[in-house]
């Protein structure tokens, strides 16, 4: 036996019999395979994926099949791989991914196109895999917590302008403006008190012409201004965003970015996101009903627990829930409480007595309802209770009640008060719940940004950056549900969710069954003994 030194490799020299299969890249234990079952078990042209129905009969040039650009991309994202010219190269040097695309080498623009056109059909895939996790018995649908994240977008916050900052603009270039035209004033007169022929001869003679083009220049700028001005201002919209023209600047807790609000709702038992939006409002206001009713058709319930803080509280969007079946637990915000820090009572000082129809102040009396509805500023309409004014006058509270001026108390109480009467008493023992709020929906968030390294889109505008964050959120679910389960135990969860039939009415696993025995059979060396096994002891 010879010895060695260090251990050596083989010879690139070495001419093999038998090549090694495309199949013998990846073990049988490899998780890439889960990404081909996976893709494999949808029906792509029902998605909505472009060229996904093209029949063989199509003459030209055949386009690259949108089920191994999937694949590229749900490899990509789940291995931090997002950029199309990456992708191209992984695509050539990679072994798992030469085996999942069979050697396929599609071109960096091929890979970018395919994520800007099928944006839609990201989305629904990302639904198709929630759907598969509900089968799979992976989503618990009692419990959800809701909230939302800033994410960068492919915009700087130079790129976005505001009223009052294009107003601003236009103001600091009239100043510019003004100075140059003084300037050249100015010039001009001192070249009229030169002899006649000294002119345009003395140092700086040519600067005149220096300014007119740099006051051509500020007055272009201007035009520009005001041009953005006047299609903010019909439009309607606060911001205009030059570079994507969806990006906002989104400020909270006083640190700003310019990008997208990112809203998700996830599960309780595995942390799974079953919905999700991408909004470009920094307010979370407004985004509590819309996103509860979402995960509530996702997982199917009856009744569902929805879990947000105190970002998520209005009134409305409370009283949408509780019609549609959402039980929402909402911290109640402090708000600035103005008449409190100036020694007054507050709204929360007075006790409504539904008995007697009338609020109880501090002193015991009653407030009795005013005939009449109002509206206010948010559309609810909300009933009138005021003090008698002889009792105000008299009463020893007085100065702790009533401003200098005013001579009763008005309570103002909105037509559906019980719906917030409800929400405070559900919040009044659950804490425990607000813990576990945290916990649930700051996993995904945590494991997407930190973990993943996500924290700005690629693309640009709403539809784009929606697919995108399909991509996003189908990769973290993926992952989650190979991290619980495993390779092995997928395959045969997959297996077992296929052999019963579903709960609800859903091609999917009919589709994961077919799609799956294509696989099986293209694939016999490790797959052939795992179906085996899984068959024999079903």
């Amino acid at each position: 036996m010879t010895n060695h030194i260090f251990k050596t490799g083989e010879s690139r020299d070495q001419v093999s019999l038998l090549p090694a299969r495309i199949d013998d890249y990846v073990g049988s234990d490899n998780p890439v395979r889960a990404i081909e079952s996976f893709v494999c078990a949808l029906d792509l042209a029902r998605l909505g994926f472009r060229h996904a129905d093209r029949g063989a009969e199509e003459a030209g040039q055949p386009p690259y099949d949108p089920a191994d650009l999937l694949k590229l991309y749900l490899y990509g994202y789940i291995n931090q791989v997002r950029s199309s010219r990456r992708l191209e190269r992984e695509a050539c040097r990679n072994l798992e991914l030469i085996w999942l695309l069979k050697n396929l080498r599609p071109g960096y623009r091929t890979i970018a196109n395919f994520r800007k056109e099928n944006w839609s059909a990201l989305k629904a895939a990302n639904r198709s895999f929630v759907l598969l996790a509900r089968e799979l018995e992976l989503v618990g649908g009692s419990t959800v917590a809701i909230d939302g994240s800033f994410f960068h977008g492919d915009a700087s916050k130079a790129s976005i302008f505001t009223r009052k900052r294009l107003k601003e603009q236009i103001a600091k270039l009239d100043q510019d403006i003004e100075a140059y035209r003084k300037s050249l004033e100015d010039n001009d007169a001192a070249e009229a008190k030169r002899p006649r022929k000294n002119r345009g001869n003395a140092t700086g003679g040519g600067r005149g012409g220096d300014i007119g083009a740099k006051v051509a220049e500020l007055m272009a700028k201007r035009s520009r201004a005001q041009a953005d001005l006047a299609r903010l201002e019909e439009s309607g919209e606060t911001q205009l965003s030059k570079t994507d023209p969806d990006a906002r600047l989104l400020v909270k807790s006083g640190q700003g970015i310019a990008g997208y609000n990112v809203q998700t709702v996830v599960d309780d038992k595995h942390k799974l996101i079953v919905a999700s939006e991408v909004v470009n409002d920094s307010s979370d206001v407004g985004q509590l009903h819309a996103m509860a009713k979402a995960a509530k058709d996702a997982v199917e319930a009856e009744v569902l627990q929805a879990l947000a803080d105190e970002g998520y509280y209005s009134s409305l969007e409370l009283k949408a829930c509780e019609d549609d079946g959402i039980i929402a637990y909402v911290p109640v915000p402090e708000g600035n409480r103005v008449v409190e820090k100036r020694g007054r009572f507050g709204r929360r000082d007075f006790n409504y007595d539904a008995r007697a129809d009338a609020y109880r102040c501090p002193a015991g009396e009653p407030l009795r309802p005013i005939n009449g509805r109002w509206q206010n500023a948010s559309g609810r309409i909300e009933i009138r209770y005021a003090s008698r004014k002889a009792i105000c006058q008299t009463c020893r509270l007085r100065s702790r009640c009533l401003g200098e001026n005013a001579s009763q108390r008005i309570v103002y109480r909105w037509e559906h008060e019980d719906v917030l009467e409800r929400d405070r008493a559900r919040m009044q023992g659950a804490d425990e719940l607000m813990r576990r709020r945290s916990a649930i929906v700051e996993h995904p968030f945590g494991t997407i940004k930190c973990r993943a390294g996500y924290r700005h889109f690629l693309v640009r505008g709403f539809n784009k950056v929606r697919g995108e964050w399909s991509l996003m959120a189908l990769c973290y679910n993926f992952s989650r549900v190979l991290n619980i389960l495993g390779l092995k135990r997928f395959m045969e969860r997959i297996a077992n969710a296929l052999s019963s039939p579903p709960r609800a009415p859903t091609a999917l696993p009919r589709l994961v069954h077919a799609a799956l025995s294509r696989f099986w059979s293209s694939f016999p060396s490790p797959f052939a003994l795992c179906r085996h096994t899984l068959s024999s002891t079903s």
